[in-house]
């Protein structure tokens, strides 16, 4: 199963769902010809794509929208809070190549603004799987939901095998009193070598894979807070609006801190190369993670009590 047999499949079963793009055919390419008239292609025109499924939400389908992240976050952000947003109507936006993912593009084609926007338009969901396997099994619950949903695609080859998918629930992997790695994502992949990495060194060292950012899991995060002397953020996004600052809003409600380590871009946008380029040059290997978050475990000590919050490193 990949993602074309998945919609394909959901597409021929339910007679509402309408496959949407706006010239970006890359996960779709057979649709066209098994759904004629349910696949529509609008061209390079994201913001024409989210106006008209609106209008066929409102009357009663399911559009499935297809473009490459910066554009449909970016160029069709008005359209998407406005037309889908305000009426809170189930158009899913399915974005392409988010993230790191844009590895050999510049800052134009870089969507790593997108979590921080789409979340805080009302009724938005938000969602960031691991790898195609967890993103296959969170799809039919999404696709099923009445509320807008924003997806980061994602059809990276996996390393474990997932949990069953919730709406707002995180995926336990591990539980450590050391540290716990909490991240979403292709980054999945560079989370699970370090805390190997860390096993290694003798730490005790849980991972959470935030697979649902909105609604997120308030109730594991404030676990962990509790349990493990340092909490490590990942994410191939900016430092505000992300995981970092979902986790900041959710301790400051319950009157809460934790001493936190991110790993996100802070204030710049990231260096273009192949995607084994950039996570090394920008610091988000697995190796490089578990050489922070040794350092810094070295710094507080193994006995700290009494956590602080962290800023940036990066």
């Amino acid at each position: 199963m990949n993602y074309q047999e998945l919609i394909k499949q959901t597409a021929l079963a339910d007679e509402r769902f309408v496959v949407m793009t706006a010239e970006n055919r890359a996960v779709i390419r057979d649709l066209p010809a098994i759904l004629g008239p349910r696949f529509i292609d609008t061209g390079i025109t994201e913001q024409n794509m989210i106006g008209m499924a609106a209008g066929l939400a409102l009357r009663g389908r399911i559009p499935v929208c297809h473009a490459l992240a910066t554009f449909l976050i970016y160029r069709a952000y008005e359209f998407v809070r406005s037309d889908v947003g305000i009426g809170k109507l189930p158009v899913k936006l399915s974005s392409w190549i988010a993230g790191f993912l844009s590895d050999g593009n510049g800052p134009t084609h870089q969507a790593i603004e997108d979590v921080a926007l789409m979340r805080t338009i009302p009724g938005m969901t938000v969602f960031c799987p691991a790898d195609e396997q967890d993103m296959l099994a969170m799809l039919p619950e999404i696709w099923a939901s009445p509320y807008p949903a924003y997806v980061r695609l994602n059809t990276r080859p996996g390393v474990i095998e997932h949990a069953p998918f919730k709406t707002g629930k995180a995926e336990i992997i591990s539980e450590g009193e050391d540290v716990t790695l909490l991240v979403y994502g292709m980054l999945f992949e560079q989370a699970y070598k370090a805390k190997e990495i860390l096993e290694e060194q003798g730490l005790k060292v849980g991972l959470i894979n935030m697979r649902s950012l909105k609604p997120v899991d308030e109730d594991a995060i404030l676990k962990v807070a509790a349990n493990s002397k340092l909490l490590v953020t990942i994410e191939d996004h900016f430092l505000t609006g992300g995981l970092y600052s979902i986790m900041a809003e959710i301790f400051l409600k319950n009157r809460t801190t934790a001493n936190v380590l991110p790993f996100a871009l802070n204030e710049r946008w990231f260096r273009p190369g192949l995607l084994s380029e950039v996570l090394t040059y920008e610091g988000f290997t697995g190796a490089q993670i578990a050489a922070k978050v040794s350092e810094k475990i070295k710094e507080d000590g193994v006995a700290q009590s009494k956590p602080s919050l962290m800023t940036a490193h990066n």
